[in-house]
């Protein structure tokens, strides 16, 4: 059964991907699934939003597209590719690679007790929970992006964002 989904890879896509991702090494076992079926499990939790664990059938086990989550995380290699993407886009679009204008704002966010152990009170909005602090470029395409407890001010929160 090989169903298709709106959050997949097309060929352009994964062609670009395949740029910045290393060949396995000739001495490691062989995949059982490819990693392009990664990425697409990966990307289609990102974009539905659904636990790990209700992934369809039609992708690996969730616990292999989880692990390839993470150990791209861990290997930092999330950041390269939104990195090596949004410039690419710039450029698609006839910008300079990089921004020389950005956009800073901040949002509070209510949460749960039973969520992480970031929290605060944000007494201005009257909201307990977590801030996050984001900074965008001209064209709305995220540069970077920083998470503190709801009562933390604006100004202190925005020195923590690389530019």
């Amino acid at each position: 059964m090989n169903t298709t989904y709106p959050s997949d890879l097309s060929d352009t896509e994964w062609e670009c991907l395949l740029q910045y991702l290393r060949a396995p090494r000739s001495d490691c076992r062989t995949r059982r699934h490819s990693l392009r079926s990664i990425l697409n499990a990966i990307f289609y939790v990102l974009r539905t939003g659904c636990p790990w664990r209700y992934l369809p059938s039609s992708f690996p086990p969730w616990q292999t597209v989880f692990y390839h989550f993470r150990r791209f995380r861990l290997r930092g290699r999330w950041t390269v590719l939104f990195t090596a993407f949004h410039s690419a886009e710039r450029q698609r679009l006839g910008r300079d690679p990089h921004p020389s204008a950005g956009i800073m704002d901040a949002q509070s966010v209510k949460t749960v007790e039973e969520s992480a152990h970031i929290s605060g009170f944000d007494a201005y909005k009257r909201v307990k929970g977590r801030k996050r602090h984001l900074s965008v470029d001209t064209l709305g395409i995220p540069l970077s992006y920083y998470v503190t407890p709801a009562d933390m001010h604006d100004t202190q929160g925005t020195r923590h964002l690389r530019l």
